[in-house]
């Protein structure tokens, strides 16, 4: 059946923002960042071999080149969607009933627009949100998911916000 042009049916797949930005927060860190990453890694790879523990020190110092090799690598830029259907990151779709709800984080200076999933994993999808505004956003999505104020922060949160303020790697 042909449709009339510019006739809209409440099925059909609209666009309602898309946009680019890093696929994750990335802030460039300084010498002083990489010594004392270093540095932590020698005292506990010390300790490790002292009690004979070759496995885990393989294990610490994978982690450690790990968080090395992200810190100093700039992510390259995802190209985000949000739809009448769902949610597009790259090249994977998330239909609204797969997602819980969101709410927004500030994340190494930058605006993160975080998602949480119905489903184990990925629990939460993080996303940059680059030039879009956190209010453009919200309400687009406030529309097909609960929209958190405040989300009480785990344990593991308050304990890593806790070592990053006690503890810096480097002065910011």
């Amino acid at each position: 059946m042909d449709h009339p042009a510019g006739s809209h049916h409440d099925y059909d797949i609209r666009t309602l923002i898309s946009w680019s930005a890093p696929g994750r927060p990335f802030r460039k860190k300084g010498k002083q960042f990489y010594l004392s990453v270093l540095l932590i890694l020698f005292f506990f790879e010390v300790i490790l071999f002292l009690f004979s523990q070759y496995e885990l020190m393989v294990v610490l110092l994978a982690l450690s080149f790990l968080s090395i090799v992200l810190s100093s690598v700039k992510p390259h830029d995802f190209h985000y969607k949000i739809t009448t259907e769902g949610l597009k990151v790259e090249d994977y779709f998330y239909i609204w009933s797969e997602l819980y709800d969101f709410y927004f984080k500030k994340i190494e200076g930058q605006d993160v627009l975080i998602v949480r999933t119905q489903d184990f994993l990925p629990g939460e999808l993080k996303i940059s949100l680059g030039d879009i505004s956190r209010e453009h956003a919200r309400k687009v999505l406030v529309a097909y998911l609960p929209y958190r104020e405040y989300v009480h922060p785990t344990f593991m949160e308050r304990s890593a916000d806790w070592l990053s303020t006690n503890f810096p790697l480097e002065k910011v």
